[in-house]
């Protein structure tokens, strides 16, 4: 069934963003968002009349161009030309949710009335939205300072009737699908080819589409992790309350509180252990998974203060009769916090990894790589290689972006933040751990087939529905087929909140 989200200058939490990636969501655009819009324009177009000065992006050219004057008669075809000219984007295509998304938080940040965008321009955005007319942009080109000008443009380039738009499936041209929808083209009036390429919706679709995976991912790792550390006979005492009131990080509390509610009925945790401690992968989940924990929770309050910001530039103040050019749109504190979510993520892939390697190594009664007659079979030896392969991929995906800066337009865009390049890596981390995380419980799944008292009934219930779409290991098979059931299991795993 369809749902409707009624945008109207609201704060978005990430419960909306998540609706809005979904392909059945609807938006409607409220009553104060569209005054507040078309107020704000009547104010520029009054401005425009007596204005003599020059006005950055408004009677002005671009970029390192912003002293030269545009003449009233040229203000619409300055406006198309900077989306035409701006459409550069190369690289693979964004997938179609985030662009979705890319579309709502546009019409968030241009609906708080300060960038003087029509009321045509906005609703227009909706119609594209919501009859799943969406387009085209490629994941390279922005270098996450003036906003993102290439992803944006690519974005913007239907609304004049250019460009290319995916509707009902097909790949198509943006002029015949508004011809098929009776819709003429947008003409452009000052600022608001700007407005549309000023801004980091690009970044912050990008940066929430992956913070919505990043929550599941950190549910998932504890819950992966407690079946891993029933598999391989570990112990519940690294989890006790007490050691983690005297070191109150919250997400080291959270984490080994999850672990002992999901085994607080197991007989197996409770029954007597030979070895009197457990290797790091496992004694220090929740060190590590709450580590990743609190840099989630940091990254997500950094994003919702993104997404409900206005951050193309310049910025119109009707109340206080200004028109400012500042620097909003700079994604420095989206690349920092993308950079972090990258390392906090690839560390839950590291050490789930090292779990896999613990349950294949013949200890505790487990039989080598997790299968009878070792030797003849090879087992689970080279699944481990494959999560191996990928951490160590995560690795190098991890190095910061942010710390990179190349000067552009002429020396006047001297400090760029990268942070289009850390939300694309960042995804591709996130999506790599879910391959990671798979590859665990896949080996998880079959150590507990060896242990004979019962684990808990949470446990018992989700290894029942894995163990429906992957089978036991017996002999020798191709386990290629097994893995990529199990990325879709765990990528479908819906027991977590914001």
């Amino acid at each position: 069934m369809a749902h409707t989200l009624i945008l109207n200058q609201q704060t978005l939490h990430l419960a909306d963003v998540q609706q809005l990636l979904s392909a059945d969501t609807r938006i409607q655009l409220g009553e104060q968002l569209k005054q507040s819009v078309i107020a704000s324009r009547a104010y520029l177009d009054q401005k425009m009349t007596t204005a003599d000065a020059p006005i950055y992006g408004i009677n002005t050219g671009f970029g390192s161009l912003c002293d030269v004057k545009i003449s009233p008669d040229n203000l619409t075809k300055l406006q198309e030309n900077l989306v035409r000219s701006h459409a550069c984007g190369a690289g693979a295509e964004v997938p179609l949710p985030v662009v979705r998304l890319m579309l709502a938080l546009k019409i968030q940040s241009l609906g708080y009335g300060y960038s003087s965008v029509q009321w045509d321009t906005i609703s227009r955005l909706a119609d594209f939205y919501n009859e799943g007319i969406t387009p085209i942009v490629y994941t390279q080109g922005s270098l996450g300072a003036s906003g993102d000008l290439a992803p944006l443009a690519h974005l913007a380039l239907p609304l004049i009737g250019e460009g290319e738009v995916y509707y009902n499936g097909h790949r198509r041209m943006a002029q015949e699908v508004l011809a098929e929808k009776g819709w003429a083209p947008i003409q452009l009036q000052s600022k608001e080819g700007l407005a549309l390429l000023n801004g980091t919706q690009f970044m912050s679709a990008y940066g929430c589409y992956t913070l919505v995976q990043a929550h599941r991912i950190s549910r998932l790792a504890d819950v992966i992790g407690a079946v891993s550390l029933e598999g391989f006979d570990g112990r519940i005492d690294p989890f006790h309350p007490a050691l983690h009131a005297i070191r109150p990080h919250q997400g080291q509390q959270q984490t080994a509180q999850q672990i002992n509610d999901l085994l607080a009925d197991s007989m197996h945790i409770k029954q007597p252990k030979k070895q009197v401690q457990d290797p790091y992968s496992f004694r220090c989940m929740p060190q590590v998974h709450g580590a990743s924990k609190d840099a989630i929770a940091y990254v997500t309050k950094v994003f919702l203060t993104e997404i409900n910001s206005v951050t193309d530039n310049p910025t119109v103040f009707q109340e206080l009769d200004l028109i400012l050019s500042g620097g909003n749109f700079h994604g420095q504190p989206l690349a920092l916090a993308l950079d972090f979510l990258a390392i906090a993520l690839a560390e839950l892939g590291s050490i789930s990894e090292r779990r896999t390697y613990q349950l294949i190594s013949g200890l505790r009664g487990l039989p080598p790589f997790l299968v009878d007659n070792p030797g003849l079979n090879s087992g689970f030896m080279i699944p481990q290689y494959t999560a191996a392969s990928i951490v160590s991929l995560n690795k190098q995906l991890a190095s910061p972006s942010s710390i990179d800066s190349i000067v552009s337009s002429n020396g006047q865009e001297d400090h760029v933040s990268m942070g289009a390049n850390a939300a694309v890596k960042t995804a591709q981390i996130a999506t790599n751990v879910d391959r990671v995380l798979a590859i665990e419980l896949f080996n998880a799944s079959q150590a507990m087939h060896y242990r004979q008292a019962a684990t808990s009934a949470y446990l018992t219930e989700l290894l029942a529905r894995f163990r429906k779409v992957v089978p036991l290991v017996t002999e020798d098979r191709i386990l290629h087929y097994d893995m990529e059931e199990a990325l879709v299991f765990v990528q479908n795993f819906s027991d977590y909140h914001f």
